[in-house]
């Protein structure tokens, strides 16, 4: 072990002792190594009872969702630990829109800390902003969340071989329909990529998972065997 190795956990001891964990939420003191309360983390909406294939929160374990049993989406497999409600909404929020990147941290550390899946891919893609929204933002809130996460799991991020090529509108304030529209035709993959069998797409948030799927297609049409989808919350039911 090198010198900057050990010099990482004294200067984070440190940092702890000097600066000791509050609360992003409640502003009480935080617990287990987290900005995060115990009592707030109690709170956190965790995604146990799923759709198998797309993460839709469900009220009763199933395989499928009625939706994917319909139209099944072009990935093999999705990994959502959390529901997108409170209190992670306001964290996530936090750290997407006002630059928060405690948030960030404290989100990015919570996700760690769930079981993964089984079957790990070879390398883990974030959905990329446009290089325009990235300007404005500063960072890409995927890329933030997949670098630990790859690290922690021993796998490959990479950022430089799915491209958004066009900007698209915020899909916030878009229905279902729209969103599938907005996004069609906004990726590119890099060319003469050797891509592995298996790659994850990771996002923060799936909602319709319009996102998801125009990304995965692009993969699946680059050569990708397997691709799964990872997020950090998925939102319930999203009306067109």
């Amino acid at each position: 072990m090198d010198a900057l190795s050990l010099a990482r956990p004294l200067a984070a001891s440190l940092q702890r002792f000097v600066l000791p964990c509050r609360c992003l939420l409640c502003g009480v003191a935080g617990n287990d190594g987290l900005d995060l309360c115990r009592d707030c983390a109690r709170e956190l909406p965790r995604n146990r009872t799923c759709c198998a294939r797309c993460a839709l929160p469900l009220p009763e374990p199933t395989a499928l969702c009625g939706r994917c049993q319909r139209r099944p989406p072009p990935w093999d497999t999705a990994w959502v630990p959390f529901r997108y409600a409170w209190p992670l909404d306001r964290l996530e929020s936090r750290f997407k829109f006002s630059a928060n990147l405690a948030c960030g941290r404290v989100l990015s550390s919570l996700w760690l800390r769930e079981p993964p899946p089984t079957e790990l891919p070879v390398w883990i893609v974030p959905v990329p902003l446009h290089v325009g929204r990235l300007r404005e933002r500063g960072y890409n809130q995927a890329r933030e969340l997949a670098r630990p996460l790859a690290k922690h799991l021993g796998l490959t991020s990479r950022f430089n071989v799915l491209f958004r090529q066009r900007p698209t509108a915020a899909q916030t304030e878009l229905g279902a329909v729209a969103r599938r529209r907005n996004v069609r035709g906004a990726f590119i993959t890099r060319e003469h990529t050797a891509w592995p069998a298996h790659v994850v797409l990771l996002d923060d948030v799936m909602t319709t998972g319009a996102t998801l799927m125009e990304c995965a297609r692009m993969l699946k049409r680059a050569g990708v065997q397997r691709v799964d989808v990872w997020a950090l919350a998925r939102a319930p039911s999203f009306k067109v």
